[in-house]
């Protein structure tokens, strides 16, 4: 019945993200859940500039920001590159770093598992 595909969470993505206040914690589960049905989160941004098909869910809480950054493009998962607390008007170099990063392991541990396969 369900189509429900699976969270990969990438490098410390899980705890940083558990470290959200419950409310942007539970609107994060909430966008999350919608991503792993192939529907878009309510409050999103592309960001390519990580890697092909990252996107950044928007969560506003109480006046502080907050962003989950995903992959969702890949057939076997949803991939989690970085959760964190936005502090600024634009997106950090330092948070772009962590994700682009993490695309990087991603796409790495997917072509080590294709040539497993062969």
């Amino acid at each position: 019945m369900s189509n429900e595909k699976p969270i990969e969470w990438i490098g410390s993505a899980l705890d940083d993200l558990l470290d959200f206040p419950d409310g942007a914690k539970k609107e994060a589960g909430f966008q999350l859940h919608r991503v792993q049905h192939d529907l878009e989160p309510e409050r999103w941004k592309e960001f390519k500039t990580v890697g092909a098909g990252v996107k950044e869910i928007i969560i506003s809480e109480e006046g502080d920001a907050f962003r989950v950054m995903y992959v969702a493009k890949f057939e076997e998962a949803v991939y989690v590159l970085h959760s964190f607390q936005k502090k600024t008007q634009q997106t950090s170099k330092h948070d772009k770093q962590i994700a682009s990063r993490r695309y990087k392991l991603v796409e790495a541990e997917r072509r080590k598992k294709k040539g497993d396969k062969r």
